[in-house]
């Protein structure tokens, strides 16, 4: 018998197939998106230079995927670390109004034996003196807005020296902290106009740095604006 021409189906080299698989996948159309090559180059090659490459390029597309997540996650931890500051800085007792000083030895007590770390305002008021009534106002009113500060207002006939406190350097506003005089301010309203408000007194005293800063409460309510994330 004669022999059977040769097969040729055995002789088409294992290296050719592949390379020509591979400039099948290298010439897809240039449309499909990058990722998708380089998915369809790994399994046709799948090669340890070829994998970081594709590890380094998922690992973009990874963050781009993430990245809403990401800010989301951010803001929480804005918010819990600005919570924490929050909850170390309020420290004692807060006190939301203001106190009447009934007596010399009372305004004394208040200023050597308030926590070190309290601020302690003072306002000498007389009835009758022109401001004394619209301060006491203000002081209100910011006594609320700073709870961590000790407001205190006191007649200054019961300071036990009135003629110190006459008509003319009232009404008067006194700023400690741990037995330290921090602001004498003697007839206060000349710095204001004739009609002023709790905002004028506060920028006043921010001034000389004289308040704590509000920037928890402002940061907490940028945070809820975009609403709660869980």
């Amino acid at each position: 018998g004669s022999e059977a021409p040769p097969t040729q189906q055995h002789q088409c080299p294992k290296g050719v197939i592949n390379d020509w698989r591979r400039f099948k996948l290298d010439s897809v159309d240039q449309t499909v998106p990058q990722n998708k090559r380089e998915l369809l180059r790994q399994m046709s090659s799948p090669r340890d230079d070829d994998k970081e490459r594709l590890n380094r390029k998922m690992s973009v597309q990874e963050y781009e995927l993430i990245q809403d997540e990401d800010e989301r996650c951010l803001k929480r931890y804005r918010k819990q670390c600005m919570q924490e500051m929050h909850e170390r800085l309020s420290f004692g007792p807060t006190f939301e109004s203001v106190h009447e000083l009934e007596s010399g030895e009372a305004f004394l007590e208040v200023i050597e034996k308030e926590h070190r770390l309290t601020l302690v305002v003072v306002h000498i008021y007389q009835h009758g003196v022109k401001g004394c009534e619209e301060l006491n106002s203000c002081l209100d009113c910011l006594a609320a807005e700073y709870p961590s500060v000790k407001f205190c207002r006191i007649d200054a006939v019961a300071t036990g020296a009135a003629e110190r406190f006459s008509s003319e350097v009232l009404p008067t506003l006194l700023v400690y902290k741990a037995g330290e005089l921090l602001g004498n301010f003697l007839a206060v309203t000349k710095h204001f106009n004739e009609e002023f408000f709790a905002t004028d007194v506060e920028a006043f005293l921010n001034e000389y740095g004289l308040l704590p800063e509000k920037e928890f409460e402002a940061c907490a309510a940028d945070e809820d604006e975009g609403g709660e994330v869980e």
